[in-house]
């Protein structure tokens, strides 16, 4: 039962009837705070009336303006579905003009929640996943209390630290079909009783884990990822409570990430830090970077610094992977000196060229 409007459902609404009658409206909540209205400066801020409407559940008519804060002339009025509160509607301008804007907003909000109720039912269980998930990794939860609601059904605590997971899925090879991958990754979340999953089309899986799950299954993860590496990636991001899962789900974007870059088939976003970085940075200023550090390098160098710092600046070892002599190899270093003006051996330069390889990877 959904007993809250949501901000995008109210901004709707108010934009609707705004089109009607020309009049500014206001979504007010419980607290007596708008968050949705035609008037974008006010949102955020405390309507007095709006509280007293909510409190008493009565409809309050202001004839003059500025005799209460925040509250212009107009019509407030509650609206409740099924006994409970929802929200209080307020319309500006003279009572005797407007009052019928104000009841025109209350029915469609009826009208609006209990279609969504309805489709709430006839939901299936796999677009029910995905809503949940949907609004729990979102950068505000609309709807709480029908999403805490709904969790229960998956046995999933309100007050326990969890993590995001996101699987992607990599091109099988033609002796292996999609579904059979598919059918390995839900058999996993299945063993570590995480029920709350789905996957995202073209090729991700996203699932909802107790962080204390990961923590006593990660060598489970490990082995899942490396006895399937030719089949997907797997990144892990931060703990973090319910409401916060959306930075949980952003780290794991940047760990799925540097799982992609390293060619790794598990990435846990607490094991990265110079990745952290790397992925926060702007494309403008990363692009800016490489070209000041890599201009005028070709691929092959760029190919011969990765390797070389792969390999520790071993000469020995970098030879050995590029199937190069010594003295080759040194005269390429100098001549990536000499062009582009960073010394590859020296550590403050190496440190320049060593974070535009990497950040070309990005």
């Amino acid at each position: 039962m959904i007993t809250v409007v949501s901000k995008t459902l109210a901004q709707q609404i108010v934009n609707t009837v705004h089109d009607i009658c020309g009049h500014d409206i206001n979504f007010i909540n419980k607290k007596g705070i708008i968050f949705a209205s035609t008037d974008k400066n006010r949102i955020g801020t405390y309507h007095q009336i709006g509280k007293e409407a909510a409190d008493t559940l009565k409809t309050i008519e202001v004839t003059e303006n500025d005799n209460y804060k925040g509250t212009n002339c107009g019509v407030n009025i509650p609206v409740t579905h099924n006994g409970l509160f929802l929200a209080v509607i307020g319309i500006s301008g003279n009572p005797d003009k407007v009052r019928s804007f104000a009841l025109l907003a209350e029915r469609i909000t009826r009208l609006l929640i209990r279609e969504q109720e309805l489709g709430g039912a006839a939901h299936t269980l796999s677009e029910k996943k995905r809503f949940l998930l949907n609004s729990l990794t979102s950068e505000s939860l609309d709807m709480p209390e029908y999403v805490l609601s709904a969790l229960k059904e998956f046995y999933i605590e309100e007050s326990t630290p969890k993590r995001i997971i996101i699987v992607k899925l990599l091109t099988p090879d033609s002796s292996i079909t999609l579904s059979s991958i598919e059918n390995k990754i839900s058999r996993l979340f299945d063993r570590l009783g995480i029920t709350l999953y789905s996957s995202y089309y073209p090729d991700k899986y996203i699932a909802l884990a107790e962080a204390q799950i990961i923590y006593e299954n990660i060598a489970v993860l490990e082995s899942f990822s490396s006895e399937n590496e030719n089949l997907l990636q797997i990144g892990i991001g931060c703990e973090a409570g319910l409401y916060q899962l959306n930075t949980s789900f952003r780290t794991a974007h940047t760990a799925l990430a540097n799982a992609s870059l390293d060619n790794a088939s598990l990435s846990l976003f607490d094991n990265l830090t110079l990745e952290i970085i790397l992925s926060s940075v702007p494309e403008s200023n990363r692009n800016e970077y490489l070209a000041k550090v890599l201009s005028g390098l070709s691929a092959s160098d760029i190919l011969l610094l990765r390797t070389y710092y792969e390999e520790g600046q071993s000469l020995s070892q970098t030879c050995e992977r590029l199937f190069l002599h010594k003295n080759t190899l040194q005269y390429k270093l100098n001549r990536i000196h000499r062009i582009c003006g960073f010394n590859p051996r020296n550590f403050r330069d190496a440190v320049i060229l060593y974070l535009a390889v990497r950040m070309q990877k990005y």
